[in-house]
């Protein structure tokens, strides 16, 4: 909007032109006539219901089916980021659908993809289980092998002990604990309903729960489960999760049905996955289990007893038969895995080549589904006429877009075959229009620090048309380093260079337009450091007198490298700063009195500018005379015992601080002035707005009595516009006496203010002077980034403050016309 080549030149000094219009819109070609209206981006549509809710107006149930397939949309971009895969941005056959096959075409794609999720979520939760399951095989596998190695290691040991010995240590004791044994299997076996069965629970717990897992086990069974516990090398996939987690396996033996639902509570609660051996193999180790348990059990408990007997040694023959089993179980679960992992592959293919027509379409369809949702918004502003077969709109528009209006308008009449054409009317406004300004890529950003502040009201002066100028040049003197200038000039250019990936032109611009006026600036200094036969130097220095002719342009090259570099330089920079301040300020005074003229406001004129001029250019404009004058004579007057003086002591001959003849006489006259120009300012415009409000109303007591709607419809304009409020005058007089109070003491504070601009510049030679170390190292972090963030915000403080504060209001509202490239911009 703004850059087409068929609207007329932008002019930045005054908003545009606007008028009230308004559009009958027949039914049937309604939705069209809105669709070329948003390609257009010229018309701002009035709500004209707004006494129904979102649900009451006529196109809710459209606006609902569009939501619902922006869901959808939504849902899909989730699915293109899953597969990392970006909208492909050429144009396919996405525009050929109607929003209703378009409709049926997303709930079926969605059905599909949620299927397909749900299904492949199953298989790989099941795969991670076979995965964990493999590993508990394994891992138990590794334990129960060991066992029976060393079961038949004491075996061998045991029968070579009794051939050397011929007898064992306690032989009563030994064989008590073998008919213990043997007693409980055969209970096992006899009476299955009363015995006390032996087990053990095996799966994966968190490598970071492990220590816990198992403190909490010994508590709570009082030591009453022998738990063994094996590292797994590799992170596994959680099944409940589907993250990579360090698990180990772990094995818990357990006594009774009580033991035994503990177990299985902690396991809960500590997100520990269970995986028990099938029913054969379990019941081959059911025995050999027990058996060594016990054996350890009954070990821990009765040292002395040597348990390396062929009897217990004798359940270990069990084992071989348990581990075939356990062989077995270990190749089919590999098997099942192997299935699983083919099978999920070709789910994920498969789901792949979905995503990838979608995204192949995603831009074609987002684009048409919000704009249909922006289209349907915008026809639920419209209400409907008596007949209820027209639509009537209610908006505004630039007065150079009447004609592109009128052509949508028609070109939608005949698109849509429709009988009656669109009737475009042009209303008489009482309310304010919008402000609107028509920008291209370097204006913009401008713009947008000016609008930050407060939009401008309808045809007020814009300040962005100076702040083009002055917030760069104003930026460039306060960075005050012209290497960090190349650097900001290259990272800005660099930006504009990939405008297109970023998207960021506004800033990118406005920082490449700071960086090149502080490189300007920063070049002319360079010119005449590296170029001296340009200036003169025969000039020479006494202290901080000069001795021969001053120099037209720039600084003696000779100030550098002397001890009075310093302060000379500062005494230069303040004084330029206060004359750029005194500058600006006086430039937007001037800008009120172009307010008031075409506002035709002459009360502002005689009340507010003259007097406002006259006071600031008193006081702050002789002393801008003064410095020129001191700097055009090389005199040795002191400017701020002058300054001073003038206010104790204005009668007061001056000496030596005398720059011209008549200096004394002139400043007494100056200060009367600025004396005057306070009341000036304060007394006669509250007076004059009470006559003028008298005057305006005088003989509006009575009037001639109409119909009892026309009084009604009068009685609600007048007191919607303010047409027979009561003139306070209390109020007007506190306005201007606070208006009056701020400028006074404003002048002198914004003055002062603009010595940031010495300040900044003064900090960054100081900066340069004791750090060299420092810059080399943080020049990008720290001072680079620091330096341009103080000067920008101290440069948007002298525009917002220093300057607007003259005479800009920004009480408006901007123009936010109905566009799909805008609808585009706030939806991304």
């Amino acid at each position: 909007m703004g850059e087409g080549g068929s609207l007329p030149t932008m002019d930045l000094m005054r908003s545009e032109p606007m008028q009230l219009a308004r559009i009958i819109i027949p039914m049937e070609s309604a939705h069209r006539t809105i669709s070329y209206l948003g390609d257009l981006g010229l018309f701002q549509f009035k709500d004209l219901n707004t006494g129904k809710s979102p649900f009451q107006r006529t196109f809710a149930t459209q606006i609902k089916r569009c939501g619902e397939m922006a869901r959808k949309l939504r849902f899909f971009r989730d699915q293109m980021m899953k597969a990392c895969l970006l909208a492909s941005t050429r144009s396919g056959y996405g525009s050929e659908f109607s929003l209703d096959e378009l409709e049926v075409k997303l709930g079926e794609l969605e059905t599909e993809l949620t299927e397909m999720n749900a299904n492949t979520e199953k298989l790989q939760r099941t795969y991670n289980e076979l995965l964990e399951y493999k590993l508990v095989l394994q891992k138990a596998g590794e334990f129960f092998h060991h066992a029976q190695s060393s079961a038949t290691a004491q075996q061998r040991e045991f029968e070579e002990h009794r051939l050397a010995e011929g007898s064992m240590d306690s032989p009563l004791l030994l064989e008590q604990v073998l008919i213990f044994i043997w007693c409980y299997m055969l209970e096992m076996t006899t009476d299955m309903s009363k015995q006390v069965k032996l087990g053990f629970i095996s799966g994966l717990v968190p490598r970071d729960k492990s220590m816990a897992f198992e403190r909490i086990l010994f508590r709570a069974t009082r030591g009453n489960v022998l738990m063994k516990q094996n590292v797994v090398e590799e992170p596994v996939s959680d099944p409940v999760q589907g993250e990579k987690v360090e698990k180990n396996v772990f094995i818990v033996f357990y006594s009774g049905e009580r033991a035994k639902n503990k177990v299985l509570k902690i396991c809960d609660a500590f997100g520990a996955n269970r995986y028990p051996f099938t029913d054969d193999i379990g019941k081959r180790y059911q025995m050999i289990t027990e058996a060594h348990l016990y054996g350890r059990v009954i070990g821990h408990a009765f040292p002395a007893i040597d348990l390396r007997s062929a009897q217990l040694c004798h359940f270990c023959a069990l084992i071989p038969h348990g581990r075939m089993g356990l062989l077995c179980c270990l190749a089919h679960v590999s098997g099942k895995l192997s299935e699983l992992k083919t099978t999920i592959d070709v789910g994920i293919l498969h789901w792949s080549s979905v995503v990838q027509t979608i995204a192949n379409q995603f831009e074609e369809w987002n684009n048409l589904v919000k704009k249909e949702k922006s289209i349907y918004h915008t026809l639920n502003t419209l209400s409907f006429d008596v007949t209820k077969k027209c639509l009537v709109a209610e908006g505004w528009c630039p007065v150079f877009a009447t004609c592109q209006i009128q052509k949508a308008l028609q070109r939608a009449t005949v698109d849509s075959n429709s009988q009656v054409g669109a009737i475009f009317e042009v209303l008489r406004a009482k309310e304010s229009p919008p402000t609107y300004f028509r920008t291209n890529k370097v204006t913009t950003a401008f713009q947008e620090i000016v609008d930050a502040y407060g939009v401008a009201k309808y045809q007020e002066a814009n300040p962005g048309l100076y702040t083009i100028v002055t917030f760069p040049f104003l930026f460039a003197v306060m960075f005050g380093d012209w290497g960090h200038g190349i650097c900001l000039f290259l990272g800005t250019l660099f930006l504009i260079l990939r405008e297109k990936k970023y998207s960021s032109q506004s800033v990118a611009i406005l920082s490449c337009l700071s960086g090149k006026s502080n490189l300007q600036e920063k070049g002319f200094a360079c010119l005449r450091n590296y170029f001296p036969p340009y200036l003169p130097r025969d000039a020479t220095t006494i202290g901080m007198i000069k001795v021969r002719s001053t120099y037209p342009f720039g600084v003696d090259p000779m100030w550098h490298g002397t001890r009075s570099e310093l302060p000379f330089l500062n005494s230069l920079k303040m004084k330029m700063s206060i004359l750029l301040g005194v500058a600006q300020m006086n430039l937007g005074i001037i800008l009120s009195y172009y307010n008031a003229k075409f506002f035709r406001n002459d009360l502002n004129i005689l009340y507010q500018f003259i007097p406002q001029m006259i006071f600031l250019n008193s006081l702050f404009g002789y002393l801008s005379l003064l410095i020129i004058v001191k700097w055009c004579t090389g005199s040795q007057a002191d400017l701020y015992h002058i300054m001073i003086y003038m206010f104790l002591s204005p009668t007061d001959d001056l000496g030596d601080n005398e720059l011209f003849w008549g200096q004394k006489y002139l400043q007494i006259i100056l200060l009367l002035l600025a004396l005057v120009a306070v009341p000036w300012m304060l007394i006669p415009k509250p007076l004059l707005l009470k006559k003028q409000h008298e005057e305006r109303h005088q003989g509006r007591a009575y009037a001639p009595l109409h119909s009892l709607d026309e009084n009604l419809e009068s009685d609600m304009d007048d007191k919607s516009h303010g047409g027979h409020e009561e003139f306070e005058f209390s109020e007007v007089l506190v306005h201007q006496l606070i208006h009056t109070i701020e400028f006074v003491l404003g002048s002198v504070s914004n003055t002062a203010s603009y010595l940031r601009l010495w300040a900044l510049r003064f900090n960054n030679v100081v900066i340069l002077i004791i750090g060299i170390i420092v810059f080399i190292f943080a020049t990008v972090g720290v001072l680079l980034v620091m330096e341009t963030l103080s000067a920008f915000l101290h440069a948007l403080r002298l525009h917002w403050v220093e300057f607007q504060n003259k005479f800009y209001e920004g009480d408006g509202y901007k123009f936010y016309p109905f566009s799909f490239a805008l609808v585009n911009e706030e939806e991304d």
